[in-house]
């Protein structure tokens, strides 16, 4: 029982410091736990008294015997994710594998999907052995039902394409029936893709579509528009249907092309201290019709850029309201190799609100007709765009 205590005292001091025990002992020797000077005296002993109980129970009646490892280790992975729907405990392998990315990496799932257009469903195919998804009880020629709750055989190619897309470490909810547990795959596999790519119109509309926001977004957006003499140009539409965010910093500055003054995003948090991001006197493209197009998985430092010019009036927003992802993480490694993934603070828009469960709302609801080409309705939300003064 001795060990088991030594785990309570550890946790305790968790739940009294909010991470901070973590932090601070990164290089702690696990025999510092046996210390006085543990950080448990701010934990109402009842509490201690309750989770005992209840690890008693659940240790001695489960109808499956677990080690008393993880059984700690569910607590952990309870209590870090249930804070919100982002924050999480990282194994060690799970934590050496985020290290090997950037937020602004692209990335699918490792499985593909092949649609029978008899029965209108898609299936999994090219699953490997031994993969993360196969772990899962996924298997070759398993129809898939939904994916983050769309029904697949509503959707074309494309749609289901961008279901399967999006940051790499993140993880898309996926149900083989209607009554079959929802599964979470990570995205793992990296995709390799542009940072913008650029379509000129007829209608002599630049379409910019920002797949993800990374270091140099900011200049190539410049150098796009730059290319084409005002008077060929009556209008920038940028396309962030689908775009996961990215870089914080790439966002701002990319916003900040288009704003002389003002908030742009500013951020709150408890450890971090609050900041706010101005933009700069001057502006590179001041008289640019300028129009966003969003979705509902346009999330993240998307939603910054769009929020600070949508809320600035610099911009018409087009679409659908988008995902509503406006956090900063950050990672605290621990003494065992692990991590904690934790939410340190909120996005807020200039007007002050808040990002994170809430999305942009457009300010013309035009969302992607099923049987509409994709290059119809681009031409179509240019044209809405030309129509405003």
């Amino acid at each position: 029982m001795t060990k088991t205590w030594k785990y309570i005292a550890v946790l305790a001091g968790l739940l009294a410091s909010g991470g901070h025990v973590w932090a601070q002992g990164f290089d702690a020797h696990p025999s510092d736990w046996d210390r006085e000077d543990t950080a448990t005296a701010e934990v109402p002993i009842e509490s201690i008294e309750q989770f005992v109980q209840i690890f008693g129970v659940v240790k001695e009646n489960y109808v499956v015997e677990k080690s008393d490892d993880a059984l700690f280790l569910q607590a952990i992975k309870g209590l870090v994710g249930g804070l919100d729907r982002y924050s999480r405990y990282l194994t060690s392998e799970e934590y050496k594998d985020l290290l090997n990315y950037t937020e602004a990496d692209i990335a699918t799932v490792d499985f593909q999907l092949s649609h029978d257009s008899h029965s209108h469903q898609w299936s999994i195919k090219n699953l490997k052995v031994g993969s993360d998804a196969e772990k899962l009880g996924l298997k070759n020629g398993a129809v898939v039902f939904k994916i983050d709750n769309h029904e697949l055989k509503t959707l074309n190619a494309a749609q289901v394409d961008d279901l399967l897309h999006g940051a790499m470490g993140s993880t898309l909810q996926l149900q083989l029936n209607a009554k079959s547990p929802v599964l979470s795959v990570v995205r793992t596999k990296k995709i390799e893709v542009a940072d913008i790519e650029p379509i000129m119109l007829n209608n002599q509309v630049l379409v910019l579509k920002i797949k993800v926001f990374q270091q140099d977004t900011a200049n190539e957006v410049k150098r796009l528009i730059d290319e084409y003499p005002s008077s060929r140009l009556k209008a920038v539409l940028i396309d962030l249907r689908n775009n996961p965010g990215g870089l914080l910093s790439a966002a701002v500055e990319s916003a900040d092309l288009f704003l002389d003054q003002g908030v742009i995003v500013s951020t709150k948090s408890r450890s971090e201290g609050n900041q706010q991001f101005q933009a700069l006197p001057g502006s590179d493209f001041p008289k640019i019709k300028l129009g966003i197009l969003i979705n509902g998985r346009s999330a993240s430092a998307a939603e910054v850029f769009t929020a600070a010019l949508k809320e600035h009036r610099r911009a018409w927003v087009m679409g659908e309201k988008s995902y509503g992802k406006g956090v900063v993480q950050k990672l605290f490694p621990l003494a065992n190799g692990a991590a904690l993934q934790m939410t340190v603070s909120h996005y807020f828009t200039p007007n002050g609100g808040m990002i994170d469960g809430k999305g942009i709302q457009p300010n013309q609801e035009y969302a992607w007709p099923l049987e509409m080409k994709e290059d119809n309705y681009l031409n179509n939300a240019a044209e809405i765009l030309l129509k405003r003064r």
